[in-house]
């Protein structure tokens, strides 16, 4: 049986709330639905979902507040966010878009329109996720050739990415010491073991954001960079602009 995806929906306004918890329902989505932030942000710190709806003028913590503490202090940053208004200016739009904001929607609007982003930004989540999952039926064995070197020791670095692996943990995966392992990496590659896992961690961030990611602090945390500086110098030094210059231009 395949699994509902799960969509958490906050928004005030009952009878909103009741048409929109009917309409997923219909439409085969599992919901959770609150009222207002402060019953969302208890349930964030224990549960997870594959996207949140949230309206945008709420008592309490509008959408925008609620959006900055579930992705910024419970850290669940990638869990897509879609925004619901009625009235909103053009300062306050750009500024979800650019806190990384996915989508929003301007209330009056269509089943059809809240049912098409939902499934667009669930699919291409779902795209990113086939992506990278490495087939585990494309090697049968592991010998270290060039090539299955390579793919091993990006295999690992692909499923370490978040945890922030070092040159010792690695070497211990490969089992091989560490200078084996640098003089192989230099020899098959031209570069050190440091800089090769800088170098693989930023191509991931470019093929996310070429995807359509665009909220940088999610590509810090996915491609498990110390630190949004480190992160955001290591992306200019490599490509020789910033990530938000990259951004913006493939939007041209």
């Amino acid at each position: 049986m395949k699994v509902k995806k799960k969509i958490v929906l906050i928004e005030d306004d009952l009878a909103l709330g009741i048409s929109i918890v009917e309409i997923l329902a219909f439409n085969n989505y599992d919901v959770e639905w609150f009222k207002d932030g402060a019953e969302t942000i208890t349930y964030f710190k224990k549960n997870i979902c594959d996207l949140i709806i949230s309206d945008f003028m709420m008592p309490t913590m509008n959408g925008e507040e609620l959006f900055l503490k579930i992705h910024k202090e419970i850290k669940k940053n990638s869990i897509p966010f879609i925004i619901i208004t009625a009235n909103i200016d053009e300062g306050i739009k750009y500024r979800q878009l650019e806190n990384g904001v996915n989508d929003y929607l301007t209330k009056p609007f269509k089943t059809k329109e809240l049912l098409y982003k939902i499934k667009n930004i669930l699919d291409f989540k779902q795209n990113i996720v086939k992506k990278f999952t490495p087939d585990p039926f494309s090697k049968v064995t592991i010998k270290l050739s060039q090539k299955d070197f390579i793919l091993s020791l990006n295999e690992i670095l692909l499923k370490t990415m978040k945890s922030k692996i070092d040159t010792t943990e690695l070497s211990k995966r490969l089992f091989m010491s560490k200078s084996t392992l640098d003089k192989k990496i230099r020899k098959h590659t031209n570069k050190n073991t440091s800089q090769y896992i800088r170098e693989f961690k930023l191509e991931y961030a470019i093929k996310l954001i070429n995807l359509g990611e665009k909220n940088i602090q999610f590509l810090v945390d996915e491609t498990g960079f110390n630190s949004f500086s480190y992160f955001s110098t290591s992306f200019k030094s490599y490509t020789r602009i910033s990530a938000r210059e990259y951004i913006k231009a493939l939007k041209v």
